[in-house]
């Protein structure tokens, strides 16, 4: 049995009331969750509410699932809007930006420049790739930012994206595809990769 199906049975069995199913779905996602919303939350203390807040949405929620996408592209959806309402409802503004850590930038950029962390001269490359990769999302436009952040920082199928951003997967592959190569470009003159390469 896959992720999928384990998920899938979990939440049949939340459905029928059996509350102990729900809390290893909540035990299983709980830390992925509270990543996304510290991207959009700083204060630890309100990404704990916030999540908390999520998941009983989403309990209350679960007798409409219907298992059409991941669970977790759907609790995704729920946390994302939870958040969004907390910072409406405390009068901040609702960030367009995501920060970036340098576990995530080894996506981008150079991994063994990456990995490599023992010197001063790989910490300051691993750190000038993170603000360069950090600075180029912040400049792409709104639906390529969001299809390379689900793909790159929250490990999502290109399927999954398409029914978060209620687009076709071809759609998908061509933000992107556009978004790494808006990254690539920021990147090449701090990694030395020609124009034939991407990374």
């Amino acid at each position: 049995m896959n992720a999928r199906d384990a998920d899938r049975e979990l939440v049949a069995r939340a459905q029928r009331g059996d509350q102990q199913a729900f809390g290893l779905l909540v035990e299983k996602y709980e830390r992925k969750l509270a990543r996304l919303l510290q991207r959009l939350i700083r204060d630890p203390a309100e990404v704990e509410d916030v999540a908390q807040e999520a998941f009983i949405r989403a309990y209350r929620a679960l007798p409409s699932f219907r298992g059409d996408s991941a669970f977790y592209t759907w609790l995704y959806r729920i946390g994302v809007n939870t958040a969004k309402n907390h910072l409406i409802a405390m009068g901040r503004r609702v960030p367009t930006t995501t920060e970036i850590d340098a576990d995530s930038a080894e996506n981008y950029g150079d991994g063994d420049l990456l990995r490599d962390i023992n010197t001063p001269e790989r910490l300051l490359m691993s750190k000038e790739i993170g603000e360069t990769v950090n600075a180029a999302i912040d400049g792409l436009p709104e639906e390529l930012r969001q299809a390379i952040q689900l793909r790159e920082l929250d490990g999502m199928s290109y399927e999954e994206i398409a029914t978060i951003m209620e687009c076709p997967i071809g759609t998908v592959r061509s933000r992107i595809f556009r978004a790494r190569e808006a990254i690539a470009l920021k990147l090449r003159p701090l990694l030395g990769t020609g124009k034939d390469q991407r990374w």
